[in-house]
This record gives structure tokens, C-alpha cells and sequence, in this order.
């Protein structure tokens, strides 16, 4: 992975976060609380696993151990 997918991983995965704000909400109009909350787990949970592999990564970067290949744009 270099920087630029890096970057990418975590617009998708903050994108993920707020896309499930939307979905819930919208969700609860719709259909309930109930069911609503059962829509949003799964997103919430994929960008939530998605930027903690991302800080993990990031600090096995900084101490050295996992390097992210730096992109020469």
C-alpha cells in the first residue's frame, strides 16, 4: 500500500461512518428504531474496523516496522 491508497482507505472509511448516520436516521423515519439500528451495525462496524487498521498501520509506520511505500506524485 502506498500513500494514495492509504488516503483512499480512509475517506471510505469515514465515509462509511457518516453514510451510516444517514442510514439510521433515514432508517428510523422509515421503518422504526429497531430496524433501523439493525441497518446501520454492519456499516458502522466495517468503517469502524477499516480506521482502526488504518491507526494501526499508521503507527507500525511511524515506529518502523510496517512501512507505507511513499507515492512520488
Amino acid at each position: 500500500m502506498d500513500q494514495s491508497g492509504f488516503v483512499r482507505l480512509a475517506i471510505v472509511a469515514i465515509g462509511l461512518v457518516i453514510a451510516s448516520f444517514f442510514v439510521r436516521g433515514f432508517g428510523q423515519l422509515v421503518f422504526g428504531r429497531g430496524v433501523a439500528e439493525m441497518l446501520q451495525a454492519p456499516i458502522v462496524v466495517v468503517g469502524f474496523g477499516l480506521l482502526v487498521y488504518l491507526f494501526v498501520r499508521a503507527t507500525l509506520d511511524a515506529v518502523g516496522l510496517w512501512k507505507i511505500e511513499r507515492s512520488d506524485a
